[in-house]
């Protein structure tokens, strides 16, 4: 007979073979099958939704997070570095899955407000972005490729046979790239965000399906997503060093970096470059701060449906 419960918060430790469970409504703890059929039979124990806490780990949690969703479960994605933390905040000394699935849930049950529920990507959309991680994995391997294999005489002809084979790769990724983004009918929102000058085509089909991965509830929200925010450690008179909190895809922040090495010289952007160079900041921290920059435009015409308008205050603060 299916268990019935008012609000059940469930915490789940996601591994290879199995999962821990820990039921916060019930305290009761257990363990899961990593198999379809099992994770079925264990969903369907509840005659309502449920609320799931699942740290992802590797790709293990798609599987249970997916499941859980199309059953009509809410489904809540759990940050490692965050649960790290809040283990040690709560003075939790035993790190083992049983007690990590409990903490879970005691997490998601404190701070559920300000945490977003997980929805699953669209197959077209799972493609795009499977193609663009790859491709990211290709250009890093080629610039590795470029730097080492050199001056290697009687094979280098073979060297650069291999670099051309790869350069060829990335483009047939990147016409894959656009060809799906036609398939999710992104066209229209790409040529949007490449009408602002140093955003090229990859960068703008970048910004788009980050976009699509919302809904953001402000610019701020589009930002820290890619972990482009600035962390902030102040405390008295102590002023701590601004760092970037790098909580979003790597590829993301190297596309906007390198948007605006490109946008350094452009007419519409290069006082505002010189701006931040004026304020002491180094060459790398004002790049960073331009392609900032860059993606907040990329959100305001996309949440506003318009064009962009090059007439208008370029001025900000740094940590925009």
């Amino acid at each position: 007979m299916a268990q019935r419960v008012r609000e059940n918060i469930v915490g789940v430790d996601v591994s290879k073979d199995k999962w821990d469970v820990f039921e916060l409504g019930t305290n009761e703890a257990y363990s899961v099958a990593n198999e379809r059929e099992a994770i079925e039979q264990w969903l369907g124990r509840w005659a309502v939704p449920v609320r799931l806490s699942i740290e992802p780990t590797n790709q293990y949690h798609l599987t249970v997070a997916q499941a859980a969703h199309a059953r009509g479960h809410q489904v809540y994605l759990i940050d490692p570095y965050r649960l790290v933390h809040y283990r040690e905040g709560v003075g939790q000394r035993v790190k083992a899955d049983r007690q990590d699935a409990k903490l879970l849930a005691r997490y998601l049950s404190r701070e559920d407000g300000e945490i977003r529920r997980w929805a699953p990507m669209t197959q077209a959309e799972q493609r795009f972005w499977h193609l663009l991680k790859r491709r990211a994995t290709l250009v890093r391997a080629r610039t590795q490729l470029q730097q080492s294999l050199t001056d290697l005489g009687p094979v280098q002809s073979n060297v650069d046979t291999l670099l051309a084979q790869c350069h060829q790769t990335i483009r047939k990724m990147e016409r894959a790239l656009t060809a799906e983004a036609k398939r999710l009918g992104w066209i229209a929102k790409v040529r949007r965000c490449q009408a602002i000058p140093g955003v090229g085509p990859l960068t703008a089909l970048a910004m788009v399906a980050t976009y699509h991965r919302g809904p953001f509830r402000s610019a701020d929200a589009f930002i820290a997503f890619m972990g482009m925010d600035v962390r902030v450690r102040d405390s008295g008179k102590y002023r701590g060093r601004r760092k970037l909190t790098k909580k979003g895809d790597s590829e993301l922040r190297r596309l906007l970096f390198n948007a605006a090495m490109q946008d350094r010289r452009s007419a519409l952007w290069e006082p505002y470059y010189l701006a931040l160079r004026a304020r002491s900041m180094s060459t790398t921290a004002a790049f960073v701060a331009l392609g900032r920059k860059l993606a907040r435009v990329c959100f305001a015409l996309l949440q506003k449906n318009t064009g962009f308008n090059p007439i208008f205050p370029l001025k900000g603060c740094a940590l925009t």
